[in-house]
């Protein structure tokens, strides 16, 4: 039952009226249409039972009829805000939030996320805790050394080509994360554009160039991590995000829970948007036959 009681007189109103103003409004919750609907009938119970003409001194004590509509809702906002945050919850927890159509696959069946371990594969675990999360969601996942990027790329390419993949999303952690421009540039001269790479904590400098939807780079500026550097043969958007200011250390940093969110959020915006990449360049094939050596990969043996 919600009760409302007003006692107190409003200013200029005599003591015939004080009556009228001690009013009680009880109304039953399940007589309500929706939660979210509540307000409106409220308002529409108390106009029919406190008018102008029955409560004129009601209304001079709140000066319109808007006034004492505002004063009463008032009282409403203790309980307003629990309610609808219980309703958005329950809203939730009945209902999907997105429902795909019936023979429309699913939109990480199209996606092929590679993620490149760093050196001897043993500092790079929470990159398999990164591909666990995705395949439950769906995704076409391969988790693999940062040494074997060139025939993934070429995998990836061929996959792309006949259409079995539409979407191609590279991760690194460490080495793995050096490897990732070379990767990038690697698939573009096969005509295969990644949509998405994110980088987890290069420890080597590196610069980026071809056509990448997006990039983001994640790094700790004060440990060993370095900025990706733009070049002029760069189309598309790149991202570097020191998080060395929230506590993040190169160790841990692929195993963090909020970089593995961030990571995964990406990756599923990635798979449901389409954008326009930039046009495929009429060179690609040729100098697909004579790819560029690594920039940077050939010494990351060394380090981490």
């Amino acid at each position: 039952m919600i009760h409302f009681v007003e006692t107190a007189a409003g200013p200029g109103v005599g003591p015939s009226c004080v009556l009228q103003q001690r009013y009680a409004l009880r109304t039953k919750i399940a007589d309500f249409p929706a939660p979210c609907c509540r307000f409106e009938h409220l308002r529409i119970t108390v106009r029919q039972r406190y008018n102008r003409s029955a409560c004129g001194g009601l209304m001079k004590a709140y000066g319109t009829y808007k006034g004492f509509i505002d004063r009463l809702l008032r009282r409403c906002r203790p309980w307003a805000g629990p309610a609808r945050a219980a309703t958005i919850a329950l809203l939730l927890s009945i209902s999907p939030i997105a429902a795909a159509p019936g023979n429309a696959a699913a939109p990480g069946s199209e996606t092929h996320v590679y993620l490149l371990r760093g050196v001897l594969n043993i500092f790079s675990l929470g990159l398999d805790e990164i591909a666990a999360k995705l395949q439950q969601q769906g995704f076409n996942v391969t988790v693999a050394n940062y040494l074997s990027w060139r025939s993934l790329a070429d995998e990836a390419a061929a996959e792309y080509r006949v259409g079995r993949t539409k979407t191609i999303v590279l991760v690194g952690h460490s080495s793995g994360a050096t490897a990732l421009p070379d990767m990038v540039a690697r698939l573009d001269s096969l005509g295969a554009p990644v949509k998405l790479a994110i980088g987890l904590d290069s420890v080597f400098r590196t610069s980026l160039s071809g056509r990448v939807g997006r990039y983001i780079n994640f790094y700790v500026a004060n440990g060993n991590g370095e900025p990706v550097a733009r070049t002029k043969q760069l189309r598309g958007e790149l991202e570097n995000i020191d998080v060395g200011k929230l506590g993040m250390a190169h160790l841990t940093i692929d195993k963090s829970e909020i970089i593995q969110r961030r990571v995964i959020g990406a990756i599923n915006a990635a798979a449901v948007s389409r954008p326009k990449l930039p046009p495929v360049p009429q060179q690609a094939e040729a100098s697909a036959a004579n790819p560029s050596p690594p920039s940077a990969v050939a010494s990351t043996a060394a380090r981490r």
